[in-house]
């Protein structure tokens, strides 16, 4: 089994997971029921994290069929760019809903549009997606095409993957830029999740859990950061990551890592119960917190899978066959 076989049997997910998370958020609106749209929300979280290692295996997948003389490079090229459009839509459209969940577990409810925004940036997404899947149905089956052929695509250079490449490998200074950045926003995610996590391990009694949960929102900035520049360097040069073992790795570790996000921004202790008068929850020094196992459980989860984006990501030109 190579990854291929694990794109064969991923590729559905984002499709079929976003269908039923907008199914989710239109039922609420047609019931006018706010627990649907919280857990509609929360299912497209999940889904634009597992959108991840969907989009990774189908650029490695690629790259095993690049040579093979029965495929078409013109069609695969095209799928890729649709799919990197597609994860593009859903990584904002998961953002959206994170930030939408945020607000309504902090002030009971969410800031007027956040969740018709969401609802829309699904929808785009799962249009972008659905012909991803299309245009990669029609690279084994071109019988399913309309005139039984790919059109030609023309210029190879005319791709989005193969502008980012070139950015990437000619521009001075695009990649040390993208460096910085990414671990800025390494330092910031981890920074903040550490905190968290070893609060509710019992570290740091001194410090209310409410004032270290605030700073929540600060480690998702710093985690969309490091998203956005990892891609940027997978796109660029993707031969140097989909023949290493490491990087896929860091990728499920990653996953877990963004799970922790969302269990971190529903779960109650934090909050305390919404105080109507200050139209806000009544967390804050004096709110009574007691983690139980499941909450311990997560978060020591949630820093062995730093520690293993750490290991992965340093091992990366010294593990595999990768730089």
């Amino acid at each position: 089994m190579n990854l291929a076989h694990l794109h064969l049997i991923m590729n559905h997910v984002p499709t079929v997971g976003s269908v039923a998370a907008l199914g989710l958020l239109l039922l609420g609106y047609v019931r006018r029921n706010e627990h649907l749209k919280h857990v509609g929300l929360e299912v497209l979280f999940l889904i634009a994290l597992l959108t991840l290692p969907v989009y990774v295996s189908g650029v490695a997948a690629n790259h095993e069929l690049r040579n093979r003389s029965d495929i078409s490079i013109d069609a695969v090229r095209i799928h890729q760019d649709v799919a990197l459009f597609g994860f593009s839509w859903m990584e904002f459209a998961g953002f959206i809903a994170w930030a939408a969940l945020w607000q309504w577990r902090r002030r009971g409810r969410a800031a007027k549009g956040m969740v018709p925004a969401a609802t829309l940036l699904l929808m785009m997404a799962l249009v972008v997606m659905g012909r991803a899947a299309n245009l990669g149905g029609e690279i084994h089956h071109p019988e399913i095409l309309a005139g039984g052929t790919p059109a030609p695509a023309g210029d190879p250079n005319r791709f989005v993957t193969s502008a980012i490449t070139q950015v990437a490998v000619y521009s001075h200074w695009a990649w040390p830029a993208a460096e910085t950045i990414h671990f800025l926003g390494l330092s910031l995610s981890l920074g903040v999740l550490l905190a968290v996590n070893l609060r509710i391990l019992g570290a740091m009694k001194q410090i209310p859990f409410a004032d270290l949960h605030r700073l929540l929102p600060w480690g998702m900035l710093g985690f969309g950061a490091n998203l956005i520049t990892g891609m940027f360097f997978f796109v660029g040069q993707p031969a140097q990551y989909t023949s290493s073992a490491p990087f896929y790795w860091k990728i499920i570790f990653l996953v877990i890592a963004g799970a922790n996000f969302l269990y971190l921004t529903v779960f109650g202790k934090a909050w305390g119960p919404f105080d109507e008068a200050q139209g806000r929850r009544s967390g804050g020094a004096n709110a009574p917190f007691h983690p139980n196992v499941a909450d311990k459980a997560m978060a020591i989860l949630s820093l062995t899978a730093w520690l293993g984006v750490l290991y992965a990501g340093r091992m990366l030109p010294f593990l595999g066959r990768s730089f």
